[in-house]
């Protein structure tokens, strides 16, 4: 069976071997917003979840409020001055390392979507359902998923 996967691994190339390899980076790091860091000058884009875009509000009742800002914040209390370890599994579209990054013991991917400020986007999903239930960040109030906002709100080319 071992042989088998491994002549699969070979046969599919060394794109599958360089995304299942993890690289573990730490440092300090700068946070972009609610699910992007940079570190040593590298983008990381936490991987499994989805935050509000930086400029993207929300409504609690029928006040609108930035929940992209509050996303970015939240990861800014999370992070601290603590030093953050990234396992890095790949990289996304953007060419951004995707990765589960901590500050100390806390997971940050997992913290932003049990808090509320970030969704489920391919991981998390118990997390998620757990901010749901409690009514917690975006759950609270209406709020559009990330995705389908940046579809509404397309980035000019270059920016």
């Amino acid at each position: 069976m071992a042989l088998a996967i491994t002549a699969a691994l070979f046969a599919a190339g060394k794109e599958v071997v360089r995304f299942l390899r993890v690289e573990n980076v730490q440092g300090r790091v700068e946070v972009v917003d609610g699910d992007s860091l940079r570190m040593a000058g590298d983008d990381i884009r936490l991987s499994g979840i989805d935050a509000p875009e930086l400029h993207q509000t929300c409504f609690r009742g029928a006040a609108e409020e930035p929940c992209g800002r509050a996303a970015r914040a939240a990861l800014l209390e999370l992070v601290g001055r603590a030093p953050v370890t990234c396992a890095v599994s790949g990289r996304d579209r953007y060419d951004r390392k995707l990765a589960v990054c901590k500050a100390g013991e806390v997971e940050l991917n997992r913290a932003m979507v049990r808090a509320g400020r970030a969704v489920a986007y391919g991981d998390y999903e118990s997390e998620e359902d757990e901010a749901r239930r409690a009514r917690r960040g975006l759950w609270a109030g209406r709020f559009e998923r990330p995705a389908d906002w940046r579809a509404r709100h397309p980035r000019p080319h270059g920016s």
